[in-house]
């Protein structure tokens, strides 16, 4: 952050700079992250949660449409899947019409673990803005939107 002096009032104003925008919201997921897998009752971790989050939203998709989704290697997604199977949480069924390709689906297990993960993920997330208004939070939204788009077209 960069100090200056304001002559007029006599006072030192902080101006952030970007890295330390970015600081903060590092911060802030960092605790958010926290938060969702602290004390949980079952040991996800957060990239096993996000592969849960997946196969719930894609039902039956397979280990490479995992991979085109997240951009993850290949290994480290199938040795995430092998243990999530293990676990139960995972069920893997031989495709009709390909057989070598494997789809997958939420166990009950699964789902439950999920379910949890998300009602913890909701009270965080309304805790943590709880002091903001309606309009301060679509302020944000509308704030780190335009932050997301800048980096999105910079890649």
């Amino acid at each position: 952050m960069r100090k200056t002096l304001d002559h007029v009032n006599q006072k030192v104003v902080v101006q952030p700079s970007a890295v330390d925008v970015f600081e903060a919201i590092h911060t802030v997921m960092h605790l958010y992250r926290g938060g969702q897998y602290r004390d949980s009752p079952s040991d996800l971790t957060h990239l096993e949660g996000k592969v849960l989050g997946f196969f719930a939203r894609h039902p039956g998709a397979t280990q490479k449409h995992l991979a085109v989704h997240s951009g993850r290697d290949k290994g480290q997604l199938a040795r995430l899947i092998g243990s999530l199977r293990e676990r139960g949480l995972l069920d893997a069924r031989t495709d009709e019409e390909d057989r070598r390709s494997v789809r997958l689906q939420l166990t009950a297990d699964g789902r439950a673990d999920l379910q949890s993960l998300e009602r913890r993920s909701r009270r965080i997330a309304e805790r943590a803005v709880a002091d903001l208004s309606r309009d301060e939070r679509g302020q944000l939204l509308a704030l780190l939107s335009r932050v997301r788009a800048s980096l999105e077209q910079a890649t």
